[in-house]
């Protein structure tokens, strides 16, 4: 590729907090975020997307439904941002669209995975072409799908002398591993922000935790702790990958029926503490060099607690945001689709085998055209 060509990318995470829309402009390797914008996800949606997340009873007209709607809201997301900063649809070459993972299961009898937000929707709304279906291929490769962002963060990022790993919180923490002269590392380490925030919301009726503050008013309880520090899946070796399915409220609450009553801050402040460890524990495994960085992006880069928990457990880590070194931390993911896009578009590799554990690496996602 010789010239310049702008993509979109559109992200929905395990949050499931709003819907990240990111036009990035691709020429040979230089990637440059040219706007971006938050599209608010009805909380109706919301509900019952988690409700199918943690496995809840539900039906084909259920999914399909969900399915339907969440094609139109990416499709809306698009045109809010066209609209908002005077793009036309004819400039754009591709959408990278993730899509609403609802189930992820990598490993078993039958592997899959299942991310709802009807694509054919997406390109005929906005008269764009559209690259969705991402991971399905990585699996059928006998990969995990999951994560796909390391390849991009190798794209974006280098480790000349020390190692550098990019953490990105959202509600499931994963981690991609940069060394000099070694192959990208890169897997989830637990939960992020999804425990807190769906303690939080149960028990004061907020999205997520404010700056911590809720956590700061309460105490680590050990008991607690260690009961969540013997999740199995902490232990397993990369290739690894999980989500909403594993570590949810129902999840927590088991926990908790097997142990004396805890506050409800001591719980967030507990919560905080765990994503901090289950991290730490994992970054601190790929040390080499004098000076290691960690640059983190996500949602958990605006909570000050989680972010000081994991200086203090870090301490030979420089530790910084990935917005301090030009990357902005809040749209990273969602670049990452677009240019996912762009690879897909060139037929160029776009997963890692040594990350998702695939037989070989392979242009990743499916075109539907807009006409």
């Amino acid at each position: 590729m010789d010239h310049k060509e702008l993509y979109i990318g559109v992200m929905s995470g395990t949050s499931m907090d709003g819907i990240d829309t990111a036009l990035v402009s691709i020429d040979d390797q230089q990637i440059r975020l040219i706007a971006h914008d938050e599209f608010p996800m009805p909380e109706e949606t919301k509900k019952q997307l988690l409700d199918v997340c943690i496995g809840q009873q539900t039906n084909l007209i259920a999914i399909g439904e969900l399915d339907h709607q969440l094609g139109h809201l990416f499709a809306d997301a698009v045109l809010q941002l066209l609209s908002k900063h005077n793009i036309c649809a004819s400039q754009i070459t591709a959408i990278g669209n993730h899509g609403q993972t609802v189930f992820h299961q990598p490993s078993g009898n039958h592997p899959f995975t299942m991310q709802l937000g009807d694509a054919n929707i997406i390109a005929t709304k906005t008269n764009i072409d559209v690259v969705a279906d991402f991971r399905r291929k990585d699996m059928a490769l006998g990969g995990q799908g999951a994560p796909l962002v390391p390849a991009f963060h190798r794209t974006i990022f280098e480790a000349k002398e020390s190692s550098v790993v990019v953490l990105n919180i959202g509600g499931i923490s994963n981690i991609s591993v940069l060394q000099p002269d070694k192959p990208t590392l890169g897997y989830d380490t637990g939960p992020g922000n999804m425990l807190m925030d769906a303690w939080i919301n149960k028990h004061c009726g907020k999205k997520y935790d404010q700056d911590g503050e809720f956590a700061r008013s309460g105490q680590v309880n050990s008991a607690l702790l260690n009961s969540l520090l013997e999740e199995a899946y902490l232990a397993e070796l990369p290739p690894k990958s999980t989500g909403r399915e594993l570590f949810n409220l129902p999840w927590l609450e088991n926990k908790l029926k097997a142990l004396p009553e805890i506050s409800e801050p001591d719980v967030q402040r507990t919560l905080c503490e765990y994503s901090a460890i289950t991290i730490a524990n994992e970054v601190v495994k790929h040390q080499s060099g004098s000076s290691p960085a960690l640059y983190v992006c996500g949602g958990g880069v605006r909570n000050p607690l989680l972010m000081d928990r994991l200086a203090k457990m870090l301490p030979d880590w420089q530790v910084s945001s990935t917005s301090a070194k030009g990357v902005d931390a809040d749209y990273m993911e969602a670049m990452a689709f677009a240019w996912l896009a762009q690879r897909y578009v060139h037929k160029l590799p776009s997963n890692l085998p040594e990350v998702t554990g695939a037989s070989q690496s392979a242009s990743l996602g499916v075109l539907y055209r807009a006409n």
